[in-house]
């Protein structure tokens, strides 16, 4: 099983259409909506947000996303009646890209904290990572090296669009380890997105951290294989 996301929406499409792009990404996640109301206008439903989280109870838990303030409310209702309350958890993120980076933890494996971690990761790139070896300011590291480098030429023809971000933040946030990407965030999609970094672009990778050579690795895989594109 994997950890299953719920999308809360005031609009019954926006759900459904944010849905459809995360599924693309993560065909193997529980990707539930609810968007809109009861009867079809613009708002939140208790009920549809319960019913969903009552189809992810079953599973490993569940990561919450919701577009504005009265979703969240409506989320945070809904889960004070979920009877396993430490398996449900509502992330700080915005809807769409937070979904995606989520969507692709979820399939990569990670447990639900690791889910909820990639969603909110994308907020922006990250001015500061501490962790007491490291500070990422601005592109530039300071403090002592990092515990594992790579280098990995882009091979896939639409470099690093969407996907490939999502990929490599989602599967990022869920390991322990701080890791910069030609300088930028590497769990953070937005940042990985806004290198804008072509086919034949070389990434240059290093992390800190108890999975640092692990992260390196993974980053290396998704590009040498092309991210599964073309």
């Amino acid at each position: 099983m994997t950890v299953s996301i719920v999308v809360v929406s005031h609009s019954e499409k926006i759900a459904d259409g944010a849905v459809e792009l995360a599924a693309q990404m993560a065909p193997n996640v529980s990707i539930l909506a609810a968007g809109g109301t009861g009867d079809g206008r613009i708002g939140t439903s208790l009920e549809k947000v319960m019913a969903a989280l009552d189809k992810a109870a079953g599973g490993d838990g569940a990561v919450i996303l919701a577009d504005l303030g009265s979703a969240v409310m409506t989320a945070e209702s809904a889960l004070e009646f979920v009877d396993d309350p430490e398996k449900f958890l509502l992330a700080d993120a915005p809807l769409v890209e937070g979904l995606v980076a989520a969507s692709v933890a979820a399939q990569g494996g990670a447990d639900v904290d690791g889910v909820r971690r990639a969603a909110e990761a994308v907020r922006g790139p990250a001015q500061h990572i501490e962790s007491g070896r490291q500070t990422v300011e601005e592109g530039s590291v300071t403090g002592r090296g990092p515990d594992f480098t790579g280098d990995f030429e882009l091979i896939n023809q639409a470099g690093m669009h969407a996907r490939p971000a999502a990929k490599i933040a989602g599967g990022l946030s869920s390991l322990a380890a701080d890791v910069t990407v030609n300088g930028v965030d590497g769990a953070s999609m937005t940042a990985l997105m806004t290198l804008a970094a072509g086919k034949g672009s070389v990434l240059h990778v290093e992390a800190w951290g108890a999975d640092a050579e692990r992260a390196v690795n993974y980053v290396g895989g998704l590009v040498q294989a092309g991210f599964g594109e073309p």
